[in-house]
């Protein structure tokens, strides 16, 4: 085993020689350099494009990194003598630093720290407390970073997700009891009507939908009769609740739209009709109706219209978090076009494109951090594969692996640092970040 990063540079050093040997046949289109990867009991080592990366094995943190080289087999012949009476020599353009390449296996381990955070501040009863999460904090600093009270039904909605997507179910997995237990509470909040919660808050629809989401995910993966019918009545109440020939926003049937509320709704909707439960097609054509409505020739798409920019709360929210920095509504459009069965064309690849050019950055100062728009843009260009995805998911893995929290009671979770982070708090912003990093380990079909 080796103790020091110098001892490492030895394997690198061989594994940069293989790649160089190997590499002596042309590679395939497309196809980067050759890359190597060993792991130790302390440390898992990256050799990619003549670069050795060193990472810490139980958090992924990045340690060190090196360029490696191939000595030449003989040595350079001595230099020209130097010419009299010419022009000095042309400037050589700046090296680029090395990329951070965090491997597929990085972020699924990402996400597992995250869920395994999230698991530890679940309720006894099966929720996620928005404001009251850091309760389960005995030892130590207690985490900060609440959330508004009223949300505790969509942040279980969300938390219960990425139980789900790491493989949990009802039946199976070793968190099929916090599976369970979430499933049951959000049960116990439906009304009569279908509204999972209450609707004491203007944008209650936000929470309604999320759950809705997780409970169809919850159904369907496990198989589980019992819920089913919650499940219908939820979908029945965001089918009643779309406006007539259009979409939703924070009211039932108010006459008003947005692209945001609508991907949550389209999201449950989509999801119970892939379990095989009654959807109205209708709502589908109508979020495609209202999506090419706002998507410009660019490829952007607005919130409530062409070139609308995301919404921001009142006050200098705008300020701290410009709009122009990501492009949240085009991920959201571009996810439900994919979810609803639309085939790549000319305007889907402009939004990626769109969505490539503003890549995840863990940046506070310049108020980049978005993980509203990091995780629908995930999604999104998962589906769409290709360079873009290969950008995108470079990026993403650089700002999550640098600014996970490893340290006590805060260990797996990400700061809610972002637009939505004082209004979501801790639980929203890792959940929605360990949903980002689940699908970015996921290989694509």
């Amino acid at each position: 085993m080796f103790r020091s990063f110098a001892g490492a540079l030895v394997l690198g050093a061989a594994l940069c020689v293989c790649d160089v040997v190997k590499s002596q046949e042309e590679p395939p289109q497309g196809v980067p350099g050759a890359s190597s990867m060993l792991a130790t009991r302390r440390h898992l080592f990256v050799v990619h494009d003549g670069v050795l990366y060193q990472f810490d094995v139980n958090t992924l943190r990045l340690l060190n990194t090196v360029r490696l080289g191939v000595e030449a087999p003989h040595p350079a012949p001595p230099p020209a003598p130097e010419p009299v009476n010419i022009a000095p020599p042309k400037r050589q353009p700046a090296r680029a630093e090395p990329q951070v390449v965090v491997p597929p296996a990085a972020m699924t381990k990402m996400a597992a720290n995250a869920v395994e955070w999230l698991v530890r501040h679940q309720d006894e009863d099966g929720k996620w407390d928005a404001d009251g999460f850091m309760n389960h904090d005995k030892n130590g600093v207690p985490c900060d970073g609440p959330g508004n009270a009223t949300y505790d039904v969509g942040v279980t909605g969300l938390a219960l997700l990425t139980l789900l997507a790491e493989g949990n179910t009802v039946r199976a997995g070793p968190r099929r009891e916090n599976v369970r237990l979430a499933v049951k509470w959000l049960q116990e909040q439906q009304q009569e009507n279908g509204l999972f919660g209450t609707n004491a808050t203007t944008d209650f629809i936000y929470s309604h939908a999320i759950a809705t989401y997780a409970m169809s995910e919850a159904y369907g993966l496990s198989d589980h009769r019992p819920i089913k019918a919650a499940v219908q009545k939820g979908i029945d109440y965001i089918q009643a609740a779309r406006n007539p020939y259009g979409v939703w926003r924070y009211q039932p049937r108010d006459n008003d739209n947005d692209s945001s509320v609508t991907t949550w709704c389209l999201l449950a909707l989509a999801s119970a009709n892939f379990f095989g439960l009654p959807v109205d097609e209708a709502a589908s054509k109508a979020v495609s109706v209202w999506f090419d409505g706002v998507t410009g020739p660019d490829g952007r798409a607005g919130y409530t219209k062409v070139d609308d920019p995301s919404s921001r709360l009142p006050g200098d929210h705008k300020s701290r978090f410009p709009p122009e920095r990501g492009e949240a509504m085009t991920a959201a459009a571009l996810l439900c076009r994919y979810s609803m069965g639309a085939e790549s064309n000319q305007l889907m690849q402009a939004s990626a494109d769109l969505l490539v050019a503003k890549p995840p950055r863990w940046d506070t100062e310049q108020g980049a951090i978005d993980e509203y728009y990091w995780f629908f843009g995930t999604k999104a260009l998962w589906h769409a594969g290709g360079r873009q995805w290969a950008e995108w998911q470079r990026k993403l893995g650089e700002a999550l692996s640098t600014s996970q929290r490893r340290d006590g009671n805060f260990a797996g979770s990400w700061d809610p640092v972002g637009v939505w982070g004082e209004t979501g708090g801790r639980l929203y912003t890792t959940a929605l970040l360990a949903l980002a990093a689940q699908t970015a380990g996921r290989p694509r079909r």
